[in-house]
């Protein structure tokens, strides 16, 4: 029998009176809400897949843990840049309490998996690295910079990013979490290569420092705290006869590398102080530290696709170099806690004041961790539970006594972090060997509920299951709804309700709630809706901006905004034990990934693409609205355009009429312009009912197998005329390449290309385009392109026109010989293009190229720069970056037989979308260039 109990207004119905979350008072939750620390019990987010996340191996490996008070945080720039093996190794081979600091998103970086790039990119990499960290078993955190693209030093990086707001996500990182040792992939010069990978090296060496000092960020209101060691991995990039490489310039430079702890200079190559040996083998695992980090990397697609190539058995040793240190150990040590004190009585050592009785707490608490231990059997887990129980009692008399004692502020403060986190390891191993869980996922069948999101008019029904795998009783106190968006953590709810739980039976019970309880009520928060909705909690003006704003600064750091948890509070032999679990929508494909409840606006509207041009040839131009409605009784009202003065569309307005939830209408305005110029405009689309004006919209972004997040834009369309001219009559074929939206983009143009499949060149079906033009990384998206070549190459020849747009090293398949090498790439969009054949028809017809049609460009000029070429071709533009060797291989064209063929690795498809005006020109001029005189 299922009890139903109904939650509908924060604070009126309900008293708001929970007292601790995993044993941690409400006030520290409110000051951490994202739980970055690691002081709170973390709820399970999904149906995990990994064996090794749950059951006995969990617990086999949480018994390590409850032996150690090491910890260790790694800073790196990027998703996928982390040293995967060591972090796994130290998290479930030593028990290490371990967490990543990535600076940035990784939204400049490639997508060989959809069309998402920018911020929406920036989403997806954060679910991939998520998804590896449950593989490396360790925490992670973000910073809030963004990765504007490549760069080649770390000066740029900085002159985007300001060495101020990186050294304090750092800091903000180290006060938080604690670390004994602070570690880096990078070393913080030009051996990391690119510019960013060098910021994250640096600031690992200088938070050492900086972390410890209460006059550096005090209104952070964090205590200070000082790690005791500080390493980066020896540089991997080669270093020779007083020469090292820099792979970002492709040059080598006097080998000098930079203590930041020390400040100074040494000409010697960083030498390994610590060897980690990640091809150790693992028998809970089953293979070796790194092979399993490999099967977290291989789920960050968007970088390296679907496949990755697994670490062989056997030795993988990886080198690391000592920074700094606090305390004395020897030139080559066996680990990076060598001459520390990671005992639990280490901890004592946090407040000498108070050692004389903190040992001994501390000696007992290791004593009752040592006995389930060896009690540990996989068969019977519950038979650690006792002795779990006895420690957990002990650790919370130890707490209590902390927290009343006269210890001093900084060392209270220490010690109750280690001794929380440490709480949070004793109940998680217990609730392991209990086999405790909780499930709670959204109907999708109740009548009158939400059904797929949850919507502010709606009110959704959740059933909720309390399992108890274990031979031991366990009586379930009380359970709550919680969300800690709200960083005054009023948004958690009692839900009265008590009841035993017998070995191997189950609790149930359901939620039925309105979005008011999920995100705050509108009193608490705003009176509007959008303070109740699913959403990042950072966002950025433009793409221009290097750097988030942060809605909530409690949330800095945060992954993501955190999701909607139901818990249960437990007692075990009288210890209290905490567990929960993401609220999980209904789970729509069976095969598909659990994806957490999300609240989502009623009414919603969005205009894609979001950025074009208008030629200056044209009268009017077409933009289409879309209106999408999850209110579950439908919802209808008017859309239109709010145009620049005196433009006009028809129609002027639209009615719409959305009869259910999730269903979405399109409608299209052709609008006029009014004296278009060649300035910027902006267009709105605006969603009206009864209740109100939308111009905002959302749509998941991810892939299948992912967790989605929902991005929300304005339903803007930026504009602006544009004097380019195009062949008339184009016929064009598109084959899809990975992550670009080129072929939509040339709509702006008036071509509506038609999308090739892989049959269609292999089966020769090209005779009827008058161009064919490859995607981005078109060979490595379609294996079989590389055998249906012949046929591409022999279209061509009979007269049509092929486009390659960038691909990957090696790339071979040209009419004439020619070499991606080592595939250059030109990263500032600023650099001076200069035209090298300024009478080449290419450049003069339809439109006349100049200079100036390289002004305004975004992220990069290109990528997959040719580094040799056969004089068959022409390379009519060069560019390159300061300090970089002229490249000439950015754009290519040969007559072939009677038609063309050009590689085109300018990164149009990253202007494009964002309508940069002389893109357009210039890829106009490459389509149009079998219709011109000279090509005949």
């Amino acid at each position: 029998m299922i009890s139903t109990r109904k939650i509908w207004d924060l604070g009126a119905s309900v008293g708001i009176t929970l007292a601790a979350i995993g044993g941690v008072a409400l006030g520290q939750a409110s000051h951490d809400p994202a739980n970055l620390a690691g002081e709170r019990v973390r709820a399970s987010v999904m149906e995990d897949p990994i064996p090794a996340n749950k059951g006995a191996l969990a617990l086999e490996q949480s018994l390590v843990k409850l032996r150690t008070r090491a910890s260790l945080l790694m800073i790196v720039a990027h998703p996928d840049d982390e040293d995967g093996g060591m972090l796994t190794y130290e998290s479930r081979g030593q028990g290490v309490h371990t967490a990543t600091l990535t600076l940035t998103r990784g939204e400049g970086g490639q997508n060989l998996m959809s069309g998402d790039f920018d911020d929406a990119l920036g989403l997806v990499r954060t679910q991939e690295l998520l998804a590896a960290d449950r593989y490396l078993g360790v925490d992670q955190m973000f910073g809030t910079e963004v990765d504007f693209g490549f760069s080649k030093t770390k000066e740029e990086a900085f002159a985007k990013w300001t060495h101020e707001r990186v050294l304090y996500d750092a800091v903000r990182a180290v006060r938080l979490y604690r670390p004994l040792v602070v570690t880096s992939v990078f070393q913080g010069g030009p051996t990391d290569g690119h510019g960013q990978h060098q910021v994250s090296g640096e600031m690992a060496q200088e938070v050492f420092n900086a972390a410890g000092d209460p006059k550096v960020f005090p209104e952070m209101g964090l205590e200070p705290w000082s790690p005791l060691k500080v390493y980066a991995r020896v540089p991997f990039a080669r270093v020779s006869e007083g020469k090292m490489y820099d792979y970002a310039t492709n040059k080598s430079i006097p080998a000098r590398f930079y203590n930041y702890v020390t400040n100074t200079w040494s000409n010697d190559t960083p030498k390994a102080n610590v060897v980690v040996h990640e091809g150790e083998m693992s028998p809970v695992l089953g293979m070796s530290y790194v092979q399993f980090a490999r099967k977290g990397l291989a789920l960050q697609k968007t970088q390296i696709g679907e496949g990755i190539r697994m670490a062989p058995a056997g030795a993988f040793d990886v080198s690391y170099h000592r920074y700094g240190s606090r305390v004395k150990t020897a030139d080559m040590e066996q680990s990076f806690f060598d001459g520390v004190d990671v005992t639990l009585e280490g901890i004592a050592s946090l407040a000498p004041d108070g050692a004389e009785w903190l040992r001994p707490a501390l000696k007992g608490i290791d004593e009752h961790a040592a006995a389930a231990g060896k009690l540990f059997a996989v068969e019977r887990p519950e038979r650690c539970a006792p002795e779990l129980r006895d420690g957990l009692s002990a650790l919370d008399t130890l707490i209590a006594k902390v927290q009343a004692s006269g210890l001093q502020t900084s060392e209270k403060t220490n010690v109750l972090h280690e001794l929380h986190v440490k709480r949070v390891q004793f109940n998680d191993a217990l609730v392991e060997a209990l086999g405790l869980r909780v499930i709670a996922r959204m109907a999708a069948d109740k009548p009158g509920a939400c059904s797929e999101w949850v919507t502010p008019s709606c009110s959704a029904y959740v059933p909720v299951r309390v399992m108890n795998g274990s031979n031991e009783a366990v009586e379930v106190t009380s359970e709550w709804l919680s969300s800690a968006a709200n960083s005054q953590g009023k948004e958690h709810v009692w839900a009265p309700g008590t009841g035993k739980v017998d070995p191997g039976k189950t609790l149930d019970y359901a939620f039925e709630y309105s979005s008011t309880n999920l995100r705050g009520s509108k009193s608490e928060t705003s009176k509007t809706e959008d303070s109740r909705l699913t959403r990042p909690y950072f966002t950025r003006k433009d793409i221009e901006q290097a750097y988030y704003d942060i809605n909530d600064p409690a949330l800095r750091l945060s992954p993501q905004t955190p999701p909607e948890c139901v818990w249960v509070k437990a007692s075990y032999g009288g210890v209290p034990l905490t567990f929960g679990q993401v609220v999980l929508a209904p789970q729509m494909d069976p095969h598909g990934t659990d994806q957490p409840i999300a609240v989502v606006p009623s009414l919603s509207v969005a205009i894609r693409p979001s950025a074009g041009i208008i030629p200056l040839t044209e009268k009017t131009f077409t933009v289409s609205v879309r209106i999408h409605g999850d209110e579950q009784k439908g919802v209808n009202g008017r859309t239109h355009l709010s145009l620049p003065e005196g433009w006009r569309s028809e129609p002027q307005s639209a009615d719409f009429a959305i009869g259910h939830a999730g269903e979405s209408q399109m409608f299209s305005f052709q609008v006029t312009p009014s004296a278009l110029t060649q300035k910027s405009y902006t267009l709105k689309a605006v969603a009206e009912t009864a209740s109100g004006a939308t111009s905002e919209g959302f749509r998941p972004v991810g892939y299948k197998g992912l967790t989605l997040t929902n991005m929300y834009a304005s339903a803007t369309y930026r504009t602006r005329g544009v004097d380019v001219k195009v062949a008339q009559g184009l016929k064009v074929g598109y084959l899809p390449g990975t992550g670009d939206d080129v072929q939509a983009s040339l709509e702006n143009l008036g071509i509506h290309a038609a999308t090739l499949a892989l049959s269609d060149i292999s089966e020769g079906r090209l005779s009827s385009y008058d161009v064919v033009v490859l995607g981005v990384r078109a060979y490595a998206a379609n294996p079989g392109l590389v055998a249906a070549n012949g046929k591409l190459q022999e279209y061509a020849k009979n007269g049509g026109v092929v486009i390659v747009q960038y691909n990957l090293s090696p790339f071979e398949y040209g009419p004439y010989p020619y070499s991606l090498g080592s595939a250059e790439k030109v990263v500032d969009e600023a650099a001076p293009v200069t035209i090298l054949t300024p009478e080449n028809s290419l450049l003069n017809w339809p439109n006349k190229i100049t200079s100036r049609d390289f002004d305004g460009w975004v992220e990069e000029r290109g990528h997959g720069f040719m580094e040799t070429w056969d004089s068959q071709y022409i390379a009519p533009l060069e560019t390159h970056d300061p300090g970089q060797d002229p490249q000439k291989g950015g754009l290519l064209i040969t007559k072939t037989g009677k038609g063309v063929y050009i590689y085109e690795a300018f990164a149009l498809y990253r202007q494009l979308p964002e309508g940069v005006p002389g893109a357009y020109r210039l890829f106009a001029n490459l389509l149009s260039v079998g219709k011109h005189d000279s090509a005949k």
